[in-house]
């Protein structure tokens, strides 16, 4: 079956008119007709009703006609498309997030590179951080951002954005919203809210509960989730400090700020960079990420890295 042949069956049926269908595809009326035929050969039955004044589509035509036009339409849209992709109207940039990652770390480079990237259509996509680096390789994604990673492979380029400490979220009802910081033996003995696939849960546990495991009563992939139960007086968040909080929760430091980690860009090393991860990879390096950590703790964050060796 030959996209001409089924240009010209739907010019016919749509005007019902030998003359005026070939008029229409800019083609003579001989060679229309001969198009129209082959595809009857095809399907193996007659499209269309040959008659002088009462030419109309027989029961295979109609049946045929909505399928027909619907693959016309989506071969047109895939050249529109392949159109768009070689005149760079389009520029896919798909953005992996890990759980602890907010979007709105994102939103200000994205918003800076569509300024001289026309056509950028963004997909952020959020998934474990150990899962982004798979996608990653596998190029179903074009750039991550990852908190703490253990394993790197060589292959992954691997860029420190900014650093940021972990604060305790809670209601201004909890029982603890009135210190002006959490100690580490009151979290011990408060209700901790789990997040799925929390890339610092590790270090949280080393540091706070080495003997017995949290008290985790609820659980949520989704930080925002965790927030409302925080909000409805169900726990305490440990979230990182650029996380957007509801209006109806309060940040208070934990003390000696004892967790911190990078925040990291990964892309795939040496894969060729389309021009909107070109521009999103040079914007986020680039970027001021101190607008939303506050900029006294990065470098209380590089002085306690210093004094204490831990990386991330």
């Amino acid at each position: 079956m030959e996209l001409h042949q089924v240009r010209y069956f739907l010019a016919v049926a749509s005007t019902l008119n030998f003359t005026r269908a070939a008029e229409m595809c800019n083609v003579t009326q001989p060679a229309l007709t001969k198009g129209v035929q082959k595809l009857e050969q095809e399907l193996g039955g007659e499209l269309i009703y040959r008659e002088r004044q009462l030419t109309h589509l027989t029961d295979l035509g109609k049946a045929v006609l909505p399928m027909l036009e619907r693959a016309l339409a989506s071969t047109e849209a895939v050249r529109r498309r392949a159109r768009q992709f070689q005149q760079k109207e389009v520029a896919p940039l798909t953005i992996g997030l890990a759980p602890s990652i907010s979007a709105s770390l994102v939103l200000e480079p994205i918003a800076e590179i569509r300024k001289f990237v026309p056509g950028l259509h963004v997909e952020l996509r959020e998934e474990p951080p150990s899962r982004l680096v798979e996608l990653l390789l596998e190029g179903e994604i074009n750039v991550a951002l990852v908190g703490d990673l253990d394993d790197t492979p060589e292959r992954i380029d691997d860029w420190a954005l900014f650093a940021e400490r972990y604060v305790a979220v809670l209601a201004p009802s909890h029982e603890l919203a009135d210190r002006p910081v959490i100690a580490m033996e009151a979290l011990r003995e408060a209700t901790i809210l789990d997040r799925s696939y929390c890339d610092v849960a590790p270090k949280f546990h080393r540091l706070f509960f080495p003997d017995a495991p949290p008290h985790h009563n609820h659980r949520s992939c989704r930080d925002l989730h965790l927030q409302h139960l925080a909000a409805a007086g169900f726990g305490i968040v440990l979230a990182p400090e650029h996380m957007p909080r509801l209006p109806s929760l309060k940040a208070l430091p934990i003390e000696g700020d004892p967790v911190w980690r990078e925040v990291r860009l990964l892309a795939v090393q040496g894969r060729r960079y389309s021009p909107a991860l070109d521009a999103f990879v040079k914007v986020a390096r680039l970027h001021d990420w101190s607008l939303h950590t506050g900029s006294p703790l990065q470098t209380k964050h590089h002085s306690h890295l210093e004094a204490t060796g831990v990386s991330a």
